[in-house]
């Protein structure tokens, strides 16, 4: 040690808050168990309830940024949750996928047309999303506060074959409705060069016996998805690029400015098909992972 020159500890200024093992208890704390569980309210460990939690655990009172550090070093990070649509069958998917990767074979071969349906709300009020703003200052967006009521159902289509898409409404989604829709999708398909294959969930103006009784006499096979798996649907995606494009932050003043920016985004869409290709990209593996979370009734 040179003359005069201090030597500083590792660890500078109080000594760490917690051991290991109170350090192995927080992050465990966080990861398995909720905030309803200690006798706190909720059921999401935001910072303020975390410090209640280890006041009446251990006695102290420490700071947001020091356990904010303690979960980052622990790997954990704040993230918006997603909802696990628990009575999906794990089964019931994977034989799907199974089916679907025979499909995608004969669709390279050209030997068939693979179209995907869904119907979707768009209200005429404004979807919040994030946008720019000064800093300080909150990001505001005015409403003209429209009812309910006002809003567009639309059905969709998208022809993954040519990587197009299609809407259509004529008011509710019903099963007279969807047999009108079924029409004007095979004007839209027309020329019909091979056979149309359709995949849609098991929504009730899907199944209705007049749907199923007009699908066949129009020549369209019909391969309903597994129950509770939206994510094997591509189409999902387009719903919500079309509110991240159109509703996103703007309140529309009339239906009929609604109506046109819809059908004027799936115009412009349309003149990039594998833009369309690439993000409306199909499922064909299942995350193993995800599936294990999965409980089949």
């Amino acid at each position: 040690m040179r003359a005069g020159r201090i030597v500083l500890p590792a660890h500078r200024g109080t000594s760490p808050p917690f051991n290991q093992e109170q350090v192995a208890q927080i992050v465990a704390t966080v990861k398995e168990s909720e905030p309803v569980d200690d006798g706190l309210p909720g059921y999401n460990w935001t910072m303020k309830k975390l410090r209640r939690w280890v006041k009446q655990v251990f006695g102290c009172e420490v700071s947001r940024r020091v356990l904010c550090k303690i979960l980052k070093q622990n790997h954990l990070s704040w993230k918006k949750c997603q909802k696990l649509l628990k009575k999906a069958n794990p089964e019931k998917r994977a034989a799907f996928i199974q089916e679907f990767q025979t499909t995608f074979t004969q669709l390279c071969q050209e030997e068939m047309r693979l179209i995907y349906i869904d119907e979707s709300h768009f209200h005429r009020d404004m979807d919040l999303g994030y946008t720019w703003a000064e800093t300080g200052k909150p990001a505001w967006r005015a409403s003209d506060c429209p009812p309910l009521k006002d809003r567009i159902d639309w059905y969709g289509a998208y022809d993954f074959s040519q990587g197009q898409c299609f809407i259509w409404n004529e008011g509710a989604c019903n099963g007279d409705h969807t047999v009108k829709f079924l029409h004007h999708l095979a004007g839209w398909l027309a020329p019909v060069t091979a056979p149309v294959l359709i995949i849609w969930d098991g929504a009730p103006c899907h199944r209705a016996s007049i749907v199923q009784t007009t699908a066949a006499e129009m020549g369209f096979t019909l391969l309903p998805l597994p129950g509770y798996s939206p994510d094997l649907n591509p189409i999902e995606g387009l719903w919500k690029w079309m509110r991240e494009e159109v509703t996103q932050n703007h309140c529309y003043a009339t239906m009929r400015e609604l109506f046109d920016a819809c059908k004027a985004f799936i115009d412009d869409i349309n003149a990039d098909p594998l833009q369309i290709i690439s993000r409306l990209w199909p499922k064909f593996d299942l995350d193993p992972d995800f599936e294990k979370l999965l409980v089949s009734k």
